[in-house]
């Protein structure tokens, strides 16, 4: 394990100072990049105009036309939380404008991922006159090919990496070659909202508002920030205004019916609305729809106006993620059984299959290994008609959707489809007997694009923290930030005498800890059950604990180590 602290570029930490910034503040801001305390203004007026993505403005004349002449339109969905809120804010948006709009979210597991043939056929079903793709799309080009033979047009929003040739349809995408639009990291549901924005002002410029409201988008950004954060998109400046946003509605009680009912049934406060709650509570709730029965259910909870109804949902949603967990659970045994008769420590790469596995997990437990082992992990179960569906996540130091690109080429035929980003991405074999054939080109890939350093652990922080640094308010200021990938939370470093630990919930533990000056503090373990010595090196985040009503600092350990 390596702790390296962050690197702090003294001007900006400068200017953040003159500003007014607490210095801790200031020194984790300047880290992350943010150069002056404007770089932290998360108004909506600081949002990236829509005219700067390619395609929008084009999509907005063909939505608007399609508004205008009473046309069918149909959203075809992902099935992940991303999908399922991108869909939920297209049909909730498109209606609002006036627009005839349905939508369908295929089964994953008899339909798989994008806009396919077979999923067309399906929609053509609905008559509609045009197809609007959210969250997918991008690689669709036979799918799109389908749809032009039955006289349907196709608008694809999506934000994924485009492969070798684009679909013969409209495009808005960020990422699709010759869109100069600044933000690269807008989750599917963002993409969606950004072509409301130019859809609206397209309809403003032809007084299709006149006599009546327009439409108020920004009651939309609450389920974008759920599906912004659950998707675990870069939160780059104008990720973190739309999540910012978000969240400054649900906390003002302002949110949708169905997210307010998953907040219920998760026992969370919408009031103390944080990015935390998104990506780790309510995330894995929607989540657990498509990963185990039908996403539909989870699009329908947010589409609810009746909060019983919604609420209902939500309870259904909740005990489908429980059974999710539990599944979970017995696979990353079954995984680790497997694991634990090879030497990882060998190994640049893990790919795991077992016949048993539950498709829509192996990606939950793909992380979990990666978390644990460090290597990039594809966890592989198999699908309908013998083929064997894959799910990858990797760490710093490789591009795993290149890294599959890569090795679909050197291996041809071995790879049915593929697709994703550089930290996951998906995978489908055409039957079992392939998957020792991909370990094999996997692991020399890796080899070759990854350095050995990339096997060890690094932890980036932000320095150490005076006892006199560790206070509620501090810890307050920071717990009120939009934190995540790409903006990660602070995390600073320090030695401590532990003078109490405990096993609380069967698998946590929680700490005593003496700072210098004899400062004792609480202190959390997640997810470890096993002692500590009496003197550790701690690297740590400031947390607010908030139990009956009683606020107080609590300090959450990520690693510890001899001190």
């Amino acid at each position: 394990m390596n702790i390296i602290t962050r690197p702090v570029p003294s001007e900006a930490e400068q200017a953040l100072l003159a500003a007014g910034l607490h210095p801790i503040e200031a020194r984790v801001y300047a880290a992350r990049g943010i150069c002056t305390a404007d770089d932290l203004n998360t108004d909506l007026g600081r949002l990236l105009p829509a005219s700067g993505m390619k395609g929008a403005a084009r999509a907005a004349v063909r939505l608007a036309d399609a508004i205008a002449a009473r046309e069918r339109i149909l959203v075809v969905a992902d099935y992940d939380a991303d999908g399922a809120t991108a869909c939920t804010v297209a049909i909730r948006g498109l209606a609002a404008m006036g627009a005839v709009v349905d939508f369908i979210v295929p089964n994953r597991f008899e339909y798989g991922y994008g806009l396919t043939p077979e999923i067309v056929e399906l929609a053509a079903a609905k008559s509609p006159q045009l197809i609007v793709t959210v969250d997918n799309g991008i690689a669709s080009v036979a799918g799109v090919e389908r749809a032009r033979a039955l006289g349907i047009d196709v608008l694809v929003t999506d934000h994924h990496l485009p492969g070798d040739s684009l679909p013969d349809a409209l495009i808005v995408n960020p990422n699709q070659p010759g869109c100069e639009f600044a933000s690269k990291s807008l989750a599917g549901v963002g993409v969606m909202f950004y072509v409301l924005m130019a859809l609206r002002a397209e309809m403003r410029q032809r007084g299709a508002f006149a006599g009546r409201t327009e439409p108020n988008l920004g009651d939309l950004l609450d389920i974008v920030a759920l599906g912004t954060v659950a998707d675990v998109v870069k939160l780059d400046g104008n990720n973190r205004i739309l999540v910012e946003q978000g969240l400054r509605r649900i906390r003002a009680g302002r949110a949708c019916a169905g997210l307010l009912a998953l907040f219920t049934a998760a026992g969370r406060d919408p009031r103390r609305a944080s990015a935390f709650d998104l990506g780790f509570t309510l995330g894995p709730r929607l989540n657990a729809a498509g990963r185990l029965d039908d996403m539909s259910l989870g699009i329908a909870c947010l589409l609810a106006d009746d909060h019983g109804a919604a609420l209902d949902m939500a309870r259904e949603l909740d005990k489908l993620n429980r059974e999710r967990r539990a599944i979970e659970a017995d696979m990353q045994d079954i995984a680790q059984a497997k694991l634990d008769a090879v030497t990882v420590d060998d190994r640049y790469s893990l790919t795991v299959f077992d016949p048993d596995f539950h498709q829509g997990v192996v990606g939950l437990v793909a992380s979990r290994l990666k978390d644990r082992h460090h290597r990039p992990t594809i966890v592989f179960a198999e699908g309908l008609d013998r083929e064997v569906k894959g799910s990858g996540r990797s760490t710093p130091g490789l591009h795993l959707r290149d890294a599959l690109d890569l090795v679909a080429k050197r291996e041809a035929g071995l790879i049915s489809r593929f697709g994703g980003h550089a930290a996951a991405a998906g995978l489908t074999l055409a039957d079992a007997t392939g998957v020792e054939r991909f370990r094999i080109a996997f692991e020399a890939v890796c080899r070759e694009l990854m350095p050995a350093s990339a096997l060890s652990r690094t932890f980036e922080v932000d320095g150490e923290l005076a006892s006199g640094a560790l206070d509620l308010q501090l810890a307050e200021r920071l717990d009120a930030r939009v934190w995540g990938q790409g903006f990660p939370a602070p995390r600073f470093v320090g030695r401590f005498k532990v003078r109490n630990q405990r096993i609380v919930g069967e698998k946590h533990l929680k700490l005593k800890l003496e700072c210098e000056h004899g400062l004792v503090i609480d202190a959390m373990r997640f997810q470890h059950a096993d002692p500590l010595p009496d003197v550790i090196e701690a690297v740590y985040q400031l947390s607010v604990n908030d139990w009956q009503g009683s606020r107080s600092l609590q300090l959450l350990i990520d690693v510890a180590q001899q001190g």
